[in-house]
């Protein structure tokens, strides 16, 4: 599959190129935009700063330039947290969209946007205060409304950002349980454009 991952709140660290080369390692192509150009935050609110500078329209504007160039192969949108919240937009405006793979974040639904059939799937801890329940209740619905075929995978006891070895949110089985699940999603995704 062609994926672009789009990074967290953090930036284009370490955890994003090692998710990445995973990814690669199954046959994936993978992009990686880097929509903080070059900055890397060690808090959560060094990197809320940034993105809030740069504002969310300039930041949304990078993504699609970013994501432009390989739409046309039909992309998987991904990402972390913010990244993930980026790759649901994404994903729901583009027609030739593959698939969906969410890791700890999700967005707001546009009450017009329309996704009939595309594969969704979100890994999210539980409980997670960035992604409270009665909020994934309400977005499950909405992402239903719009067609998409929807998944999600809850970790009981993980820390929101619980896939980043580098954070104290680090749970190793969760991540672990995290990429098999979404490997296998991303191969039925490949098995399913190659019988197409």
């Amino acid at each position: 599959m062609n994926i672009v991952l789009f990074h967290s709140t953090y930036g284009l660290g370490p955890a994003v190129r090692q998710a990445a080369d995973r990814l690669r390692s199954a046959g994936h192509e993978v992009w990686t935009p880097d929509l903080f150009e070059g900055r890397t935050f060690d808090t959560v609110e060094e990197g809320t700063a940034c993105k809030e500078a740069i504002g969310k329209d300039e930041l949304l504007k990078r993504a699609v330039l970013a994501a432009a160039p390989y739409s046309e192969r039909g992309l998987v949108y991904a990402g972390f947290s913010f990244g993930a919240a980026i790759a649901q937009t994404l994903a729901l405006g583009d027609e030739k969209a593959r698939g969906l793979l969410l890791l700890h974040g999700t967005s707001d639904v546009a009450p017009n946007a329309s996704a009939d059939d595309l594969p969704v799937q979100l890994h999210v801890a539980e409980p997670d205060p960035f992604e409270p329940d009665d909020w994934l209740s309400a977005w499950y619905l909405q992402m239903g409304r719009t067609g998409a075929d929807v998944e999600v995978y809850r970790y009981a006891g993980a820390g929101h950002l619980y896939t980043d070895p580098d954070l104290p949110d680090y749970d190793g089985e969760a991540a672990e349980a995290t990429w098999r699940v979404a490997l296998a999603f991303l191969a039925e995704l490949d098995g399913n454009a190659q019988g197409s």
